[in-house]
């Protein structure tokens, strides 16, 4: 866990009367309204704060005691300034992001991620191989598919430790299918939540979510209609149950604690109350495979940023770096993915990407590493993951450095194995549990629940026993490999936690202490030879190139080494 963190300081701060007087840029039209996350300065007077937000023409509608931030409703237009020139609020934010965005029919529709993390979709050059039934003792039928199992030895680990139901692992994502045959063992119902509301379009008709499938646009805890986040949630701990595949930690417990819309947006403030509540609940490991929207890099003082912009991206800094002090106080041990922009985290390029929503609204920002972030993967004591292919390079779209990289873990590099048979197979990406609806709204399946062609060539299996039957696909991503990183450090929890006096019927163990077991019990790997590394022979730019730095014991690529489940759960008693 790198410490490279970015807290806007007091004269920073005291500099948003002068931003001010550059000219507000209104971000919708004047007689609109807007949520707002305002962030309340540290130790000032809370009053001084609501009454600050009732003159800017706010009124309070919520407030998350942890992170010291009040939902707002108020004028989209010039809020964030006015509610910001107080003395006891640092800052604002939009609780989504609004302003000007295109004419209807071409909205932001699904995130930028699924770029990466389907890339095989549509591919010509594909192969699927079928997987054996009879699996070794202790994996499911499909698990001979799961090479990163394998590489994390998670196989050889359940005859030590296969996961503790008194552990629970939170994943904060687009959320969870818990009907799946696999997560439905191991899905805790209880304690799930959702925190998103589904937005059908953006401001101008743009379709976002799409039409709400549950009456008040908000999904049942235990639905996902996105997918990532039921992927997520089967490569932690899918149920070594005899059925299609199992996960890393096979019998921990799963608790979903959505904070994504259905087209895979992370806003601020679902982030937030996600974050929290899975601390005040107890959760031991939240799982993090996403970057907290409209902003890639949050710069504190970037020149091309507008004077509202400044505010809101420090306004996150701060709010999001409070969520993961409050979670790590608590006992939450937080692991994030590294990014799939294949840079260097410690010499980022410039952010043409940002804000991402609403479409349209990105312009090109010169990125000063001293006073931009990635969040929440740059925020302290978060556990950073790169990607890895099966074998074991760095995966050509996998974020790297040794600023913030901290573990590897395999994560699927569809370009993996080049000049053999294995270039450009689908068996080099990750095989997790898919969503029956999901597989359906991609044309994966037919109405009937049958494999179409083009989730054949996508490489979508169907198991089946007897009546019930479940669906899995292929993705590649950080957002993938940080999923084995989580399983591991609940095995570690599940072997070494204490009962939580807090949570009776629990298990807990300081986050400090898992990232120690995480760390010496790893895999260590060297950089390659040699360190710089092209990708331009499997069609990738120049841009891709990346050059390994460090030792073997930490390097830019691999940081500490390959998470290693056997290792943890056998050796890790020595580092306690």
């Amino acid at each position: 866990m790198r410490t490279r963190r970015i807290v806007p300081s007091a004269l920073v701060v005291a500099t948003t009367a002068a931003l001010l007087a550059s000219g507000a840029q209104p971000a919708a039209g004047q007689g609109e309204s807007a949520d707002f996350t305002v962030v309340v300065e540290e130790g000032a007077n809370a009053a001084a704060a609501r009454a600050a937000i009732t003159a800017a023409g706010g009124r309070i509608t919520g407030e998350n005691t942890a992170v010291g931030t009040l939902t707002v409703k108020a004028p989209a237009a010039g809020f964030v300034q006015r509610v910001s020139a107080s003395d006891a609020v640092l800052g604002a934010a939009a609780v989504r992001p609004i302003g000007e965005a295109p004419k209807a029919g071409t909205g932001p529709g699904n995130r930028e991620w699924k770029v990466v993390e389907r890339e095989h979709v549509g591919a010509t050059t594909t192969t699927t191989r079928k997987a054996p039934t009879s699996p070794a003792a202790g994996l499911d039928p499909l698990d001979d598919s799961l090479w990163g199992l394998k590489m994390v030895r998670s196989d050889l680990a359940r005859s030590r430790q296969s996961g503790d139901k008194r552990v629970h692992v939170g994943i904060l994502d687009t959320g969870v299918d818990g009907t799946h045959p696999d997560i439905a063992p191991n899905f805790n119902r209880e304690l799930s939540r959702n925190f998103t509301i589904d937005i059908p379009t953006d401001e101008t008709g743009a379709v976002v979510d799409g039409p709400c499938e549950f009456r008040g646009c908000v999904d049942p805890a235990d639905h996902d209609d996105n997918g990532h986040g039921t992927h997520v949630a089967g490569t932690i701990g899918a149920a070594a149950n005899g059925f299609g595949v199992s996960g890393v930690a096979p019998n921990v417990s799963l608790v979903n604690i959505r904070g994504a819309q259905d087209s895979g947006f992370f806003f601020l403030q679902p982030v937030l109350d996600a974050i929290t509540y899975g601390a005040d609940v107890g959760l031991d490991v939240i799982n993090m495979s996403f970057y907290i929207d409209p902003w890639y890099m949050n710069c504190i003082d970037n020149p091309a940023d507008s004077p509202q912009a400044k505010i809101e991206q420090r306004a996150t800094i701060t709010a999001v770096q409070r969520a993961l002090n409050y979670a790590h106080r608590k006992g939450v041990t937080l692991i994030a993915a590294g990014g799939n922009n294949h840079e260097d985290l410690g010499n980022p390029r410039n952010d043409a990407a940002s804000p991402n929503y609403p479409a349209g609204s990105a312009y090109d920002r010169k990125i000063d590493n001293k006073t931009c972030i990635h969040l929440p993967t740059e925020g302290d004591h978060v556990i950073s993951i790169s990607a890895l292919g099966p074998s074991s390079l760095k995966a050509d779209y996998s974020n790297y450095g040794t600023e913030q990289t901290d573990l590897a873990a395999p994560g699927g590099y569809f370009r993996d194995g080049f000049g053999t048979p294995w270039y450009r197979a689908n068996e080099n990406l990750i095989r997790s549990t898919y969503p029956r609806n999901v597989a359906l709204a991609d044309g994966n399946i037919d109405e009937a629940g049958n494999i179409t062609p083009k989730g054949e060539a996508a490489g979508v299996v169907k198991y089946c026993q007897g009546t019930t039957c479940g669906y899995y696909e292929f993705l590649q991503g950080t957002s993938m490999a940080a999923p084995h990183a989580a399983g591991v450090a609940a095995l570690v929890v599940s072997q070494y936690g204490k009962k939580d006096k807090a949570h009776p019927g629990t298990l807990t163990l300081p986050p400090d202490k898992v990232e120690k077991v995480l760390i010496k019990t790893a895999t260590p790997r060297a950089c390659p030879v040699p360190r710089t590394v092209s990708y331009e022979n499997v069609g990738r730019s120049a841009e891709f190139t990346a050059t390994c730095t460090g030792d073997t014991k930490f390097n830019g690529f691999y940081g500490h080494g390959i998470v290693d489940a056997y290792g943890a759960v056998t050796r890790g008693g020595n580092f306690l």
